[in-house]
């Protein structure tokens, strides 16, 4: 089996993941925060240890503002959600996850005004533009760092630069780089980071982070038990108990620490040049295939290890059900939960097929990924 289809989750994970989470289901099994016994104190341990990892990791000074989340949507929509209000004006791209989108669009319909700033084909964004579009009332600017259809990076040095000379808060979608692009959330201005732990970070499903900057409260979309404060029936204003209601996914976070660590060991640097490799070689050699568009930028550097591209003559669903179960090869096809960045590539309402890579994928498996790809088309002439 081949597995293509890391930008939705990544496939396989480190072993120590899978030895982190079974150890904590059958060993440990607390709830961290709930009681003063041994198992427990453990289950404690391991949340807050996750907890100092993810904060090295991104240059964060003070590891309780750190919110651990069920995925990067409900981080997306606390973050945004805990922001906005009447009257607000938000900035965001063309190229955002329905995470975003959707979000946003329920607080249009409650008097939150929406810029989204125009990127060309290749899903480019130019921080002029950004900048133009701020206003008296601009409270947020809400970026992909990469998109998940196009793997094109945005410049989150200059935006962050522009959110922080014009006191905007800056929220980072980075479900797609988290783990595989370097991220510091003091030089960057980043003040509200989002990340999926099951995609670059290699972690379990049923994982995601948000980072709160110091300074920044947000509104609560959750309130419950947190194992703090028992005695008030109002939420904890501290962190990170005041985000973090209800019973942890521990196992989860068990994993996310393994994965964070295995990337530490490994090295973002090597990682980052193993996925460039991959994703160079696979454009080159879709490239040489007649009808093929391949969609997105082609400065390498500037790419997640996402290739969407179509082949003209040829149905995207049908490539990817032939890939998948005559070749073994998995992929993802359709609107990858991102319409408006394939309004902005032109694939709207079809979508593209999308080849999405990580640090075990190989370059035997991007050869055997385009032969398969050839053989499809040469079968259908």
């Amino acid at each position: 089996m081949i597995y293509f289809d890391n930008a939705a989750t990544s496939f396989p994970k480190p072993e120590s993941v899978y030895r982190a989470v079974d150890n904590t289901l059958r060993n440990i099994g607390a709830s961290p925060g709930r009681s003063g016994h041994t198992m427990t104190l453990e289950a404690e341990r391991i949340v807050f240890n996750v907890r100092e990892l993810i904060a090295g990791l991104f240059n964060i000074s003070d590891s309780s503002r750190v919110i651990f989340t069920n995925n990067a949507t409900s981080a997306l929509n606390l973050g945004i959600k805990g922001v906005l209000s009447d009257g607000d004006h938000v900035i965001t791209s063309t190229t955002e996850h329905n995470s975003v989108t959707r979000p946003l669009k329920s607080l249009e319909r409650k008097g939150v005004e929406i810029s989204k700033v125009k990127c060309p084909d290749e899903g480019k964004i130019d921080p002029k533009d950004v900048a133009s579009q701020i206003k008296g009332n601009t409270k947020l600017i809400v970026i992909t760092h990469a998109s998940n259809v196009i793997g094109t990076v945005l410049p989150l040095n200059e935006i962050g630069n522009i959110a922080r000379k014009n006191n905007i808060i800056f929220m980072v979608d980075a479900s797609q780089t988290a783990g595989c692009f370097p991220i510091d959330v003091q030089s960057m201005n980043i003040d509200l980071l989002v990340c999926s732990g099951h995609k670059s970070l290699l972690g379990p499903q049923g994982t995601g982070v948000l980072y709160v900057r110091e300074g920044i409260d947000l509104k609560t979309l959750c309130e419950g038990g947190t194992g703090s404060d028992s005695e008030k029936d109002t939420q904890p204003r501290f962190l990170p108990d005041r985000y973090e209601s209800g019973t942890l996914n521990t196992p989860g976070i068990a994993g996310l620490g393994a994965a964070i660590e295995y990337i530490q060991d490994t090295g973002i640097k090597k990682i980052r040049e193993h996925e460039k490799k991959l994703t160079k070689l696979i454009i080159e050699e879709l490239s040489k295939i007649d009808g093929t568009i391949i969609y997105g930028t082609t400065d390498i550097e500037k790419r997640a290890p996402i290739v969407s591209f179509n082949i003209e003559g040829f149905d995207a669903a049908n490539i990817a059900t032939i890939l998948s179960e005559d070749f073994d090869i998995m992929t993802r096809v359709g609107l990858h939960c991102s319409p408006d960045a394939h309004k902005t590539i032109g694939t709207f309402p079809s979508g593209t097929l999308r080849f999405s890579f990580n640090y075990f994928n190989t370059e035997d498996e991007i050869h055997a990924g385009v032969r398969a790809i050839k053989e499809i088309i040469n079968s259908k002439c």
